[in-house]
């Protein structure tokens, strides 16, 4: 299964244009970003419910401290009921960085994602929730069944995607990560008696494709630079890369040098934190991911040098 995220950094006829280009060239799932500072996730889902008509479309994550929960069960059965039944509820804990520059608290992650999921699943089965800092909210509409994934990657929130989600995002994009998530994801289910099989488990990629490789590689520099400068140093060190070497790139992107920033990122940080180069290339690595047990390879940012061009690459030469 293959999915493609859109961050909607453009207007949404915009990239509902991208998504019905995406849908033509074989992608299964359509996933929208949600930061304040871009277009709103739910009025651009909107957009794409009625510019396509077989992709699900998911929130790519949302989260549960900007929006009341009720509200999001709202947004999310709304878009189910426009897309014909194609939606899918992402969520995880957000960006303490984008909270902190908004004014919000960001507290006890883990719990409240288990929290607003227990609650999000009552509330689209219409059902009245008196829990999860709720007094009795309840939809007027039925929104159906949709699945939930959790965006995760720490071990603790890894192993609980597993007990309660329909599937767990995991932003990374080298086997090494999946190695070290997919059986912690699995353990969960079993805690939880769950099938570990019935968790789908997707790879959100960084990921560049170009019939000229170096120039792929070249256009997923700044989205490492950004995986870089943001991950913790296990993940670091799992991937050979020294702190001394991650901090010259976060002070850089710090001070808005972003020259600075690209030329600090080595082929090897790209290798680890993107799939990028010919399809060729990106094929290798998609099946080397395959075989870690993750079930659906997610198209992140950037694409490619041209995203209408390496949609339809993707497409032709690797889906």
């Amino acid at each position: 299964m293959f999915g493609i995220e859109f961050v909607p950094n453009e207007p949404a006829l915009k990239v509902g244009y991208l998504a019905k280009l995406a849908e033509d060239a074989g992608f299964d799932t359509i996933w929208i970003t949600d930061h304040y500072n871009n277009r709103d996730v739910y009025s651009t889902l909107a957009i794409l419910s009625l510019a396509t008509s077989r992709v699900k479309l998911g929130t790519g994550v949302t989260n549960p401290y900007t929006r009341n929960v009720a509200v999001t069960a709202s947004s999310i059965g709304s878009i189910n009921e426009i897309s014909g039944g194609r939606a899918i509820l992402g969520i995880g804990p957000g960006d303490k960085a984008t909270f902190d520059a908004m004014g919000v608290a960001w507290e006890k992650p883990l719990s409240a994602v288990r929290e607003s999921v227990g609650a999000l699943r009552e509330l689209l089965a219409k059902k009245r929730v008196a829990g999860s800092g709720m007094k009795g909210a309840q939809l007027a509409f039925s929104p159906g069944k949709i699945p939930i994934y959790i965006g995760a990657q720490g071990p603790k929130m890894l192993e609980m995607a597993g007990m309660i989600a329909d599937g767990v995002l995991v932003n990374a994009s080298h086997p090494d990560d999946f190695k070290y998530a997919v059986p912690l994801i699995r353990e969960g289910a079993k805690k939880a008696g769950r099938d570990p099989d019935g968790v789908e488990i997707a790879a959100y990629t960084s990921f560049s494709a170009d019939k000229n490789g170096e120039k792929a590689a070249n256009e997923a520099k700044i989205v490492v630079a950004f995986i870089v400068a943001g991950s913790p140093e296990t993940v670091l060190s799992r991937h050979g890369v020294k702190p001394e070497e991650a901090a010259a790139i976060s002070g850089a992107i710090a001070r808005g040098d972003f020259g600075s920033a690209l030329g600090a990122v080595t082929e090897e940080m790209i290798k680890a934190f993107s799939v990028s180069g010919t399809p060729a290339e990106c094929r290798a690595r998609v099946d080397d991911l395959l075989a870690t047990g993750v079930t659906q390879i997610v198209v992140g940012s950037p694409i490619g040098p041209n995203k209408e061009r390496s949609i339809k690459l993707i497409g032709k030469e690797i889906l």
